[in-house]
């Protein structure tokens, strides 16, 4: 996949396209079918599939106090878009003077000249320019003027229920699930577990102490789910995204641990929380490979992946109950990753 972090990135003459817009933070479920429909129809059309979204998030600054937590980092975004197959991702600089455009300056500058949009495919609900006054009507007016044929698409859930049952796959979804710790729906609308990452930083070593040495995470990215702790996977050295990027960008991707090296995969019990029993303050996120007690990730940036919620956190009366439980903990863990 390319990736374009300003316009002026795209090759004079690419295209012709289909462009979707979105933020597509998480890349669940919802998202990898529009990806997919975009997909399809630029090979139908031998046309080249390009989304483009935006940095920092549209809210984070019309509305900071509003922002909602985003679920996945900038690296793991775009390499989870890269692994629909995108030809091509164009990355925004979202700033005021960026939302200042009009609707037709947008589509002009971005859609025609810059990406030469055969087809562009949006939700029924899209909104873009200034004040949001663009709506898909808009869009479909533009494109008449402009010779792009607009596709509308419904929103996307789990087809197996309705009513009750049904579940649509979205951002604020996600969302809501981690926020309850449920990192098994959560998995679900993604299509995955859902993953933080972060560098390993010194803790207090308590956990060496007791038999069991964690990985404490420090500078996380991605949305750290309720306090409590979880079954999951530690993963290093991953193999992330845009091969085909070049220069300091590449080099910033690289340095993020998001980079290009050999993916290791390790189980892990993962913990969120102050740990109370130590009347700890700070809230953490620290995570035990099961079964290593040899392992060195000081510095290193690692994701972990949240696979089942084991139990919520919990005070316990001195040392001995805590290693109890965490031994019944990592026996819990072991099962479920292990079977």
């Amino acid at each position: 996949m390319q990736l374009w972090t300003d316009l002026e990135q795209v090759p004079p003459g690419f295209g012709p396209s289909v462009v979707t817009i979105g933020n597509f933070d998480g890349v669940h479920r919802g998202h990898q079918a529009v990806l997919d429909r975009i997909l399809r129809l630029a090979r139908g059309d031998s046309a080249s599939a390009v989304a483009v979204t935006f940095h920092p998030h549209p809210a984070a600054v019309h509305r900071p106090e509003l922002a909602p937590e985003l679920i996945t980092g900038l690296e793991d975004r775009l390499a989870l878009m890269e692994r629909t197959g995108l030809d091509a991702t164009l990355l925004v600089n979202y700033t005021l003077d960026f939302a200042a455009q009009t609707p037709e300056e947008f589509v002009s500058r971005y859609l025609v000249d810059g990406l030469r949009a055969r087809t562009v495919v949006v939700g029924h609900d899209v909104r873009f320019g200034k004040q949001n006054a663009g709506t898909l009507a808009t869009m479909v007016e533009l494109g008449g003027q402009h010779g792009f044929e607009v596709v509308a698409i419904e929103d996307v859930g789990d087809s197996a229920g309705e009513g009750d049952g049904h579940q649509r796959w979205s951002s604020t979804a996600v969302r809501a699930l981690l926020a309850e710790g449920d990192v098994d729906q959560a998995a679900d609308v993604l299509g995955r577990p859902h993953l933080v990452r972060g560098t390993v930083v010194h803790g207090d070593a308590r956990g060496r102490e007791m038999g069991f040495p964690t990985a404490n995470l420090g500078d996380i990215t991605g949305l750290v789910p309720a306090d409590g702790v979880y079954a999951g996977w530690l993963r290093r050295g991953t193999a992330a995204t845009c091969a085909n990027l070049a220069g300091p960008e590449r080099d910033r991707l690289a340095a993020s641990g998001a980079g290009l090296g050999q993916e290791e995969i390790l189980p892990a019990a993962i913990s969120v929380g102050t740990n109370p029993t130590f009347d700890g303050v700070e809230r953490r996120v620290e995570a035990y490979v099961l079964d290593r007690t040899d392992l060195d990730l000081y510095d290193q940036t690692v994701a972990l992946e949240f696979v089942a919620h084991l139990r919520p956190t919990l005070r316990f009366d001195g040392m001995e109950p805590l290693i109890a439980q965490m031994n019944d903990d990592v026996a819990r863990a072991r099962k479920i990753l292990r079977p």
